[in-house]
């Protein structure tokens, strides 16, 4: 069933998603882009990200919410203090998760002033997180139910289960690192859902979500008017 389109809609022009690897973001997010009729920026953000950057997809996505490896920190130590020039290296070599922070400090504002958006992951609620305008979700789920998720994605018992417990952690380390910030930010969030009670539901109570604030903003500015 197709949700009420949210065009009266003022106070939010972009949801962030935010999630536990596995939990079924991805799909929740395209849906909500799709009933909203707004752009989904989830594997598009990431090729914005290497075009602004000028490396290929497969540089971002191994920057994408990691901090960089012990041997290439030593790297990036090593350039940094070298006499050759860097222009030697290639954009590939240079590309780390200092530039990926920046670059998508770029592009948020950017996705931030258009409007319309539903963006997954990359850190988004937190370089938004001064925007009135963003309605920010976090999304989880039991271990059990990641699992059987991305065993549904074609991976093996064992893939999944590492991939559960590495992903996260490296997300925990890349908040702490770029923005001092717990992981999750419970303050942060205007709603976090667990999916096990299925992505239909979590959708339409993210909508539902959104129309209650909106109206209780709405009903605020109307006070505001009358007393003026």
């Amino acid at each position: 069933m197709r949700a009420q389109s949210l065009d009266t809609m003022s106070t939010f022009r972009i949801i962030t998603v935010e999630r536990e690897f596995g939990s079924g973001a991805g799909a929740i997010a395209s849906q909500i882009a799709s009933r909203l009729g707004w752009k989904l920026w989830d594997q598009a953000l990431t090729q914005e990200i290497a075009r602004v950057a000028n490396v290929d997809c497969s540089a971002v996505e191994h920057c994408e919410e990691r901090l960089d490896g012990r041997l290439h920190r030593l790297a990036k130590a090593f350039w940094r203090g070298s006499y050759e020039p860097r222009a030697l290296l290639t954009d590939a070599q240079t590309f780390d998760a200092d530039c990926m922070v920046s670059t998508m400090q770029q592009i948020m504002d950017r996705i931030a002033q258009e409007g319309q958006a539903v963006v997954v992951g990359r850190g988004a609620p937190y370089f938004l997180r001064e925007r009135e305008d963003a309605f920010h979700l976090f999304v989880y789920a039991p271990t059990a139910e990641k699992i059987r998720r991305l065993r549904e994605l074609g991976k093996n018992e064992r893939e999944a289960e590492e991939l559960v417990e590495s992903v996260d952690r490296d997300r925990i380390a890349y908040v702490k690192h770029y923005f001092n910030a717990d992981w999750p930010t419970r303050a942060l969030y205007h709603l976090m859902m667990n999916t096990v009670t299925g992505d239909e539901t979590v959708i339409t109570t993210v909508l539902n979500t959104m129309r209650l604030l909106e109206g209780k903003s709405a009903g605020k500015t109307s006070q505001l008017r009358g007393v003026l």
